[in-house]
């Protein structure tokens, strides 16, 4: 989701000098625990099961930094935060990281001082409305109720769109997804608009899917990825070289299913060998064991596995690998060499 920058810029910028003087690293080492921000609730992304058990798209890449710093893919605390909360809550130091389909944006990298380790879903913003609404583009929504999650790019995005297309709205605005979903069911808006991925997953949830519509334009460009602060740069690598280790994994073939016969007997693949451990020492420039990409991906699979069992075309959500598949099939994923 997107998320607005004006709001306490000099704030939330100071907060996050202050909390970066420590290295972040040696901290979630010695308390034995990884503290990550994740959204309130979104199915398939970051949601809490019926025993509380976190899971999701987002929840992985929390999970693969705990598995690549600590060993240990469930040794992480989940720490709900909403659009305008979660800002804070990394600037303060609260959470180690932020995995919370979080935009990229000039300002958030520059003006609040954090810093984005790469990109784990590439979208766009869209717009749903119920199917008896009898709407079939964006642009015939003049006069239309939106329910926005504030503190969010979506609102600037929603802006622009209405008044580059001459019509006009009237804003429902929302904290969380699960307010807006009861806002929009309950008719107090005639459009939710947000992230498509995050209204695929709103719909799936739906007693009837069929029931609403997922409108065709796509009015932004949303590069949604984790986040920590500026000035810990030791960091900052462990939790993009986890992200980029998932990634290269897929393209190479290792699997959770195949990752402990191939760290075994080292085949002839040096850039696998070295993802895997078994030559080099990666791990030790990173500050950890030479193990650290083979546990994420024993524990918490490559990126394709991710995708596939939380978001993917077999799971109610059903999203499409598009523009989110390796760059080898025509996507964006591309990860540096392993070397």
């Amino acid at each position: 989701m997107k998320k607005s920058v004006f709001f306490g810029a000099m704030t939330v910028a100071g907060l996050a000098a202050g909390a970066a003087a420590a290295g972040t690293l040696d901290d979630v080492k010695a308390r034995g625990k990884l503290n990550c921000g994740v959204t309130t609730g979104l199915t398939g992304f970051a949601a809490p099961d019926a025993n509380g058990e976190w899971a999701g798209f987002d929840v992985s890449v929390c999970r693969a930094v705990a598995a690549a710093v600590l060993g240990d893919a469930s040794a992480v605390e989940f720490v709900p935060t909403t659009g305008k909360t979660r800002f804070t809550a990394l600037a303060s130091g609260e959470i180690d990281v932020l995995a919370r389909n979080t935009t990229w944006t000039f300002s958030r990298d520059v003006d609040l001082k954090f810093t984005f380790v790469g990109v784990n879903y590439y979208d766009g913003q869209g717009f749903m409305v119920p199917k008896e609404l009898g709407v079939s583009s964006a642009k015939e929504l003049d006069g239309a109720t939106v329910c926005i999650q504030t503190g969010t790019t979506t609102e600037l995005n929603l802006a622009d769109f209405f008044r580059a297309n001459n019509i006009s709205y009237e804003p429902v605005p929302i904290e969380t997804n699960a307010e807006a979903q009861q806002q929009y069911l309950a008719g107090a808006c005639d459009v939710y608009t947000t992230d498509a991925s995050g209204l695929a997953a709103t719909r799936a949830t739906f007693e009837d899917p069929t029931a609403h519509v997922v409108l065709p334009e796509i009015v932004s460009k949303e590069p949604l990825g984790p986040l920590v602060r500026h000035g810990d740069d030791e960091w900052g690598d462990v939790v993009r070289w986890s992200l980029n280790a998932m990634i290269a994994a897929e393209e190479l073939g290792v699997s959770s299913a195949n990752v402990a016969d191939m760290s075994a007997s080292a085949g002839n693949n040096p850039e696998i060998n070295r993802l895997l451990g078994t030559e080099g020492n990666l791990g030790e420039m990173l500050g950890l064991s030479a193990d650290w990409a083979k546990n994420i991906i024993a524990s918490v699979g490559n990126y394709g596995e991710v995708f596939e069992a939380n978001i993917g075309e077999s799971t109610p959500i059903g999203l499409a690998r598009g523009l989110n598949a390796q760059w080898t099939d025509g996507g964006l994923l591309y990860t540096p060499p392993f070397r």
